[in-house]
């Protein structure tokens, strides 16, 4: 398979200058209204499609982005990897503010938003014992070792509703928690993604301590902004050596995320709700086709 990386640009990151031939596209999705228009084009020859999280002008709040729909349109693009550029807070503080972190691992912790392209009339379970795909991780930190940034391989990502900040005594807990970094964006995403087959990676970059730091005590916008003003340029750079050493063809994932749903399906064929299917023809159509 030719691949096609998706690049979801988080705060900071809406675009990527470098991309050739680029086009903004419009994608309908049966999930409603993604974030904005899919950038399509070439960066350093490999085929790119970029998706501003927020929209461009950040117009989106963390709760009011259609995760479903983003993830719906990467695939109609034909996107087989995804690479998330995502702001978050430090828990850690050999992780300090302009600190990349490759994640591994999630903690849920939102509750507003829809968190699964299936559900009555098609029940579906996919596991999430290991979110990240590992090969991709490795082409992320390569790029990132290659561009100069300091990256830091493995920790886990308290995902909170938002969009208000953490209390201080949730930012403790979260500490105790052993939680590394926090943000709130990656969920419902990186479940969709594994729904849909396609392999994830989160790029976090730390734009602040979160308040249980006695330096961060109240955690400012300005501040945030500075630092992510910074890291959005290291951002650019990664991604820019990532597509130059991307694979220009994919063989199966070696974690399986990319034929998650050969045993997630649960519901019997003759009990599967056709308008479900419907819907599902780009999330699910290899199943459904085959």
């Amino acid at each position: 398979m030719e691949t096609v990386l998706g690049i979801i640009g988080g705060s900071g990151v809406y675009d990527h200058p470098g991309l050739k031939n680029a086009e903004w596209t419009t994608i309908k999705s049966p999930w409603g209204d993604p974030s904005d228009q899919l950038n399509i084009g070439e960066l350093e020859g490999q085929r790119v499609v970029f998706l501003p999280r927020h929209g461009r002008g950040h117009r989106l709040s963390p709760s009011g982005i259609n995760y479903r729909a983003n993830i719906d349109v990467l695939k109609r693009a034909g996107v087989t990897d995804i690479i998330s550029m995502s702001a978050c807070g430090s828990f850690r503080e050999d992780l300090p503010p302009g600190s990349f972190v490759l994640v591994d691992q999630f903690i849920d912790r939102t509750f507003a938003r829809e968190k699964s392209f299936f559900g009555n009339g098609l029940v579906a379970h996919v596991s999430m014992a290991h979110p990240v795909a590992a090969r991709l991780q490795d082409l992320a930190q390569a790029a990132a070792e290659a561009v100069g940034i300091s990256v830091t391989r493995n920790g886990t990502y308290l995902c909170m509703e938002g969009p208000q900040f953490s209390s201080l005594a949730e930012s403790n807990l979260y500490r105790q928690w052993g939680c590394d970094v926090i943000g709130m964006t990656n969920m419902p995403e990186a479940k969709l993604a594994r729904e849909a087959e396609i392999p994830y990676a989160t790029v976090a970059m730390v734009t602040d301590f979160d308040c249980w730091h006695p330096g961060h005590q109240a955690v400012e916008v300005a501040d945030i902004l500075a630092v992510m003003q910074a890291n959005a340029t290291n951002a650019l750079n990664l991604v820019t050596h990532l597509a130059r050493n991307f694979p220009p063809r994919r063989d199966a994932c070696p974690s399986g995320a990319d034929t998650t749903l050969d045993t997630a399906l649960i519901t019997a064929p003759d009990a599967r709700d056709p308008a479900l299917i419907a819907k599902l023809d780009a999330v699910a159509g290899r199943v459904f086709n085959s």
